[in-house]
């Protein structure tokens, strides 16, 4: 049988190698060009080769050291915000010896052995030097004997890699943002707040009936610390973020954020204003520090514990403590509530307001309970964001007390908040929404997990933001109140006297702020 000039037994085709290679023509090139050998024939171009030895080897070629960005401090911001990640050049040995004594057990001498670094990453990491004061005892626990790794101030990127790889209910949405759970509760817990009652706090803070200071003691304080610590140190790794709070920087707090979610981690990423890679490197000692165990629940049987969650602030010891509850808002509102009590001591206002300043300088307040709008209106594309919630006010103006906003999503839509809906790109933390399972674009109508939908990024992520946050003295304070019963006007001017009426009685109505019309109340001073 013949085919294409070739014959074989048994029907079957078979060339030589020669053959082969004269089966096709030549690839040519022009004549005098430049690709390596033969002008006339096109080759492979040739490369330096790469030196490694393994797949991991070139893996680790793959990352290179780069300084964090940050927002400036100079009326710009540059880039993507995000902090120092391991390889800020913050002295390993100083910041883990810090952190050590933060999580210093109250009935051991010394605080955990602590290594900086995943402990799933193969790369070499500092550890905090440990000069042990004597033998293991028979009676030390395994969490004395055991290193636990710092995730110190991570990026955005390296915080979405651990909350993917290790968080259920973490996924990247179709805008890039991270959606993720803060688990049972989907809000905050008043009733499970407590302050503990002191010789300094009881003459100094509101108490009793009407008060929203639920007291506890010294000693319950200390037990629940030492639950939360116990569990953080049990852990193979903790979150620990090293932040600000006030951007006027002569009333800055320096404040410690030790978590066990990269969840927490990220959201305090955005909420509170991030250090500058020097400014890291001469953090030392905060403070004000949070110890959030949320994934653990409180003792009971613990005196003034009424749930599984507890919430405690020590003003004396300068230390928060959660349990029972991984609602990351607990924190910001937590942080908020002691500059409640430190900032009126340096005879600083501090106030629940969103503030935004005019382009000739005019700044408006913006006070209202949760729900009423100041997110919506402190956002406005018009004016330059100063901030969407909390503020202080001294003698040289108004200044933004967190680095990030925290805006309802319920109903949200590119048509009626186009800042904030393109605010929600990577970076921001998306909690508790309801998302396509294929195409991963959120339904803000969607309430099947909480009606309560949040949406937190660093503040830099609106347009319009002014960096650094600080502004001066406002021009206009308004008033806001969701009037579901029509009792008030749309807007009214008032007199002094009304307006304090107005500002201490904080009134509203607890319904959905997208089912009702906004009621204002303005004052022009």
């Amino acid at each position: 049988m013949a085919g294409n000039g070739n014959e074989s037994t048994g029907g079957d085709f078979s060339f030589s190698a020669a053959a082969a290679r004269d089966a096709l023509p030549r690839i040519t090139t022009e004549k005098g060009g430049k690709s390596p050998g033969p002008a006339d024939v096109c080759q492979d171009d040739i490369a330096p080769r790469v030196n490694f030895q393994t797949i991991d080897e070139l893996h680790s070629l793959q990352k290179k050291r780069s300084a964090p960005t940050t927002p400036l401090r100079d009326g710009s911001a540059s880039g993507v915000s995000g902090t120092s990640g391991p390889t800020t050049p913050v002295s390993s040995e100083t910041m883990l010896q810090s952190v050590s004594a933060s999580l210093a057990s109250l009935t051991r001498e010394t605080g955990p052995k602590l290594i900086r670094g995943d402990p799933t990453s193969a790369a070499k990491v500092a550890h905090v030097p440990v000069t042990p004061t004597s033998l293991p005892a028979a009676d030390v626990s395994d969490s004395g004997l055991k290193f636990t790794h710092i995730l110190h101030n991570l990026s955005p990127a390296e915080l979405y890699e651990q909350a993917i790889k290790f968080e259920k209910g973490s996924f990247v949405t179709s805008t890039g943002a991270l959606a993720t759970l803060s688990g049972a509760k989907t809000g905050r817990s008043p009733k499970d707040k407590r302050v503990v009652k002191d010789d300094t706090t009881e003459a100094e803070l509101w108490w009793g009936k009407g008060s929203p200071n639920i007291e506890m003691d010294e000693k319950t304080f200390l037990v629940n610390r030492e639950r939360a610590v116990d569990y953080l140190n049990s852990l193979d790794k903790v979150f620990v973020n090293d932040q600000y709070l006030n951007w006027d920087p002569e009333n800055r707090i320096k404040v410690r954020i030790v978590s066990a979610r990269a969840y927490h981690s990220l959201f305090m990423h955005n909420m509170c204003i991030r250090p500058t890679p020097e400014e890291l490197e001469n953090f030392g000692t905060p403070d004000f520090t949070i110890y959030n165990a949320g994934k653990f629940p409180c003792n009971r049987f613990t005196h003034y514990m009424t749930s599984s969650t507890s919430v405690d602030i020590n003003l004396g010891r300068r230390e928060m403590v959660i349990l029972g509850t991984q609602y990351a808002g607990e924190m910001k509102k937590g942080l908020f509530g002691v500059m409640h009590y430190l900032m009126p001591k340096r005879k600083i206002l501090s106030l629940h307001s969103g503030c935004n300043m005019g382009k000739d300088g005019d700044v408006a307040l913006f006070f209202g309970l949760s729900g009423t709008g100041k997110t919506t209106l402190s956002t406005d594309h018009n004016r330059y964001l100063i901030g969407d919630d909390e503020h202080c006010w001294s003698e040289a103006g108004v200044s933004n007390i967190e680095g990030g906003c925290y805006a309802k999503c319920i109903d949200l839509s590119r048509d009626k908040e186009p800042d904030i809906w393109n605010a929600i790109k990577f970076g921001t933390v998306l909690e508790n929404v309801v998302f396509d399972e294929h195409t991963r674009e959120v339904d803000y109508t969607d309430k099947s997990v909480t009606e309560n939908t949040r949406a937190a990024y660093p503040i830099e992520y609106i347009p319009n933001s002014k960096i650094p946050c600080v502004g001066p003295h406002p021009k206009n304070v308004i008033l806001l109140a969701c009037d579901a019963f029509g009792v008030l006007p749309p807007i009214s001017k008032l007199n002094l006297a009304q307006t304090m009426y107005h500002f201490i009685s904080g009134y509203t109505a607890l319904v959905s702020p997208g089912l009702v019309r906004f009621g204002f109340l303005v004052i022009d001073s």
